[in-house]
C-alpha cells in the first residue's frame, strides 16, 4: 500500500515532524521533509500549505505565493492558502486584494488570531479604520500575548492620535519581548508625538 492511499502512518508522522521543526524556526529542515512528501504525492495539500508557510517565514515570497496558489488550485477552501496570499498582498499594500483573500480565509477558519490580525491591519490600511481596530482587538482577545498584534493595534491607535492607548500596547509588547525593536521604536515615536502635542 502506498503513502498516497495511506494518509495515516508515515505521511502524518512526517507532516507532524515538519510542523515541529517549523515551530522551532527550523524552516529549511522542515522544507526538506515537505518537499520529499510532495515528490511522492504532488497533490498533498497539507504539505503544500506547510511549504507556503515555511517559505513565508524565510521571506521567500515568490515561492510562498506559488505553493499557496497550488494549494488553492487543489482545494479552493484552503484557508492557509488564502491567508498567505492575503498576507503577501498586504506586504505589497494591495489592500483590496489582501482584503478579498483574508476575508475568505477568515470565513473558512473563523476566530484564528493570526488571520484576524492580518485582516484587521488590511481593513485599517484600506480605509476601514474602525472595522480594522475592532478586528485587531478581537485578534488580541484571542491571543493576548502576541507582540505582533499588540504592535499592530498600537500603530492603529497611534495613527488616530490615541497616544495613551498606543503607548500602553507598545509597553505591553516590550514586557513580553524586551528585544522587540519595533515596539521600542514605537514607544519612542509616541513620546516624541506627546512632546510635540504639549508644545502646541
Amino acid at each position: 500500500m502506498t503513502n498516497k492511499q495511506d494518509p495515516t502512518g508515515s505521511v502524518l508522522e512526517r507532516l507532524e515532524k515538519a510542523e515541529q521543526l517549523k515551530i522551532m524556526c527550523e524552516h529549511k529542515e522542515a522544507l526538506i521533509i515537505l518537499e520529499e512528501l510532495l515528490i511522492e504525492d504532488p497533490q498533498n495539500i497539507s504539505a503544500l500549505e506547510e511549504v507556503a508557510d515555511n517559505e513565508l517565514s524565510l521571506e521567500h515570497f515568490n515561492r510562498a505565493r506559488k505553493a499557496a496558489l497550488q494549494a488553492i488550485a487543489l482545494d479552493k477552501d484552503s484557508y492557509t492558502g488564502h491567508y498567505i496570499l492575503g498576507f503577501l498582498h498586504s506586504r505589497g499594500e494591495e489592500w483590496p486584494e489582501a482584503l478579498k483573500e483574508l476575508q475568505r480565509a477568515n470565513m473558512l477558519k473563523p476566530n484564528n488570531p493570526e488571520i484576524l490580525r492580518c485582516l484587521g491591519w488590511a481593513l485599517f490600511s484600506g480605509d476601514q479604520r474602525t472595522q480594522g481596530i475592532v478586528t485587531l482587538e478581537r485578534a488580541l482577545n484571542l491571543d493576548s500575548e502576541n507582540p505582533l498584534t499588540l504592535c499592530d493595534l498600537g500603530v492603529t491607535h497611534l495613527q488616530v492620535h490615541n497616544f495613551m492607548k498606543a503607548k500602553a500596547l507598545f509597553l505591553r509588547a516590550l514586557d513580553l519581548d524586551p528585544t522587540n525593536e519595533r515596539a521600542k521604536e514605537c514607544v519612542e515615536a509616541v513620546e516624541r508625538l506627546e512632546k510635540s502635542a504639549v508644545k502646541k
